[in-house]
């Protein structure tokens, strides 16, 4: 199979999380006892169990600077029981030409739902929460009675059926017009049941922000806190993930050393400018996706998760569960899970992770699920919200997960 070929199965699958239905991983079995004859079970072999391609990495955020057509910087970080490898290219500004600030934070922005999957997984796993039960059981009132019941999985896994919120528009400059609306999250759901359902609950999957949007209300029905509150206390604070922050709803800036994000807007003559679009509210995202991050904490979640040390493991199970329903859009296998999706790599082998885009930055975690190769990036992508893989990230990952 030639590079070429390698990439773009990568892309697809990075893209699309193709899933053959339900991928779960077989749980462990309890040890052999001491007066059995049978001989104790071979340990599977790591997925991998190379170091990661240093000169791949390497070549795959090259050359990044402020003219660059798809990125003005990156910063990767592969870890793994084989090696690790550290990375950042291109500028902190365009203005300046200033190099990347390799612990730089970004904006993370759908990868905020696996930190909210968890705290919901946390409380179902404490007894406060029943994944089977309802959002009229826990949230009365919140769904006309045009709902049928929509279950705690189900916003999960996106297969609640509930429609999007109404945004601003569709394009970049209707986004960029609204960029410091404050937004409340009782009136952007009141706003998607208000048009009733989309589908029967649990008949198909459709990635929507109102699931998480709702599950932060839940969150903080049941908690008594804020969702900021819940999320720090149960797993900033318990990490040690000093650089990672909730912003509050009139927050519109960055706090801390970070490279700055921007769009391309196309000109006239053909050509471009590069908006700035580093300072942006995230009110309107909230629980999908307004969380703010660097590299070197969301690599230490990722590996806490995956571990077991966050959620714990029947509850896990749910992230590593694709639904048996159809894509709303394509009619195709659903792909996501609680919270993450399912990647397939050349050869079949599995990861596992989350992608995220706000304007100017685009960012993934994920790995492999024995932990033998893990990824975050964080690539400052100069059309972050394009329907396309960034081709920078592409090569990141295609250099991180090939052997």
């Amino acid at each position: 199979m030639n590079a070429t070929t390698r990439t773009t199965l990568i892309a697809a699958a990075l893209l699309m999380g193709i899933a053959s239905g339900p991928a779960v991983a077989a749980p462990a079995t309890a040890p052999a006892s001491t007066s059995s004859a049978a001989p104790a079970a071979t340990p599977a072999p790591p997925t991998f169990s190379t170091p990661p391609d240093a000169a791949a990495l390497a070549q795959a955020i090259a050359g990044l600077r402020a003219r660059h057509e798809g990125a003005t910087a990156a910063l990767v970080r592969v870890g793994g029981a084989s090696g690790e490898w550290r990375g950042a290219s291109g500028v902190a500004d365009i203005r300046t030409g200033r190099p990347a600030i390799a612990e730089g934070r970004f904006r993370a922005g759908s990868v905020t739902k696996t930190f909210t999957s968890a705290v919901v997984l946390q409380l179902v796993a404490e007894g406060r929460l029943r994944l089977d039960g309802t959002v009229q059981e826990y949230l009365p009132g919140l769904l006309p009675a045009s709902f049928k019941p929509v279950t705690v999985r189900q916003l999960l896994n996106y297969t609640s059926g509930i429609r999007p919120a109404d945004g601003p528009g569709d394009t970049f400059e209707e986004a960029y017009a609204h960029r410091f609306d404050v937004e409340d999250p009782h009136a952007l759901i009141a706003n998607a049941v208000a048009k009733g359902p989309e589908f029967d609950p649990g008949t198909k999957q459709h990635y929507l922000n109102i699931d998480y949007t709702i599950l932060g209300v839940l969150i903080e029905r049941v908690t008594g806190t804020s969702y900021d509150q819940a999320v720090t206390a149960r797993i900033l604070k318990p990490l040690g993930l000093r650089d990672t922050s909730l912003p509050s709803r009139t927050q519109t800036r960055i706090p801390g050393a970070h490279n700055r994000g921007y769009q391309a807007v196309p000109l006239p003559d053909g050509g471009r400018r590069l908006v700035d679009v580093s300072v942006w509210g995230s009110s309107r995202e909230w629980a999908a996706g307004d969380l703010i991050s660097t590299t070197a904490d969301l690599e230490r979640f990722t590996k806490a998760l995956f571990g077991g040390r966050l959620v714990p493991t029947a509850q896990l199970e749910e992230m590593f569960t694709v639904p048996a329903v159809p894509d709303f859009e394509t009619g195709q296998p659903a792909e996501l899970t609680a919270g993450m999706k399912r990647f397939v790599l050349p050869g079949g082998k599995e990861a596992w992770g989350k992608t995220g885009g706000r304007h100017g930055y685009n960012t993934l975690i994920g790995g492999t699920r024995d932990l033998s190769r893990t990824l975050v990036y964080s690539v400052n992508s100069t059309d972050a919200k394009g329907r396309d893989m960034n081709k920078v990230a592409e090569a990141i990952a295609y250099a991180a997960f090939t052997k």
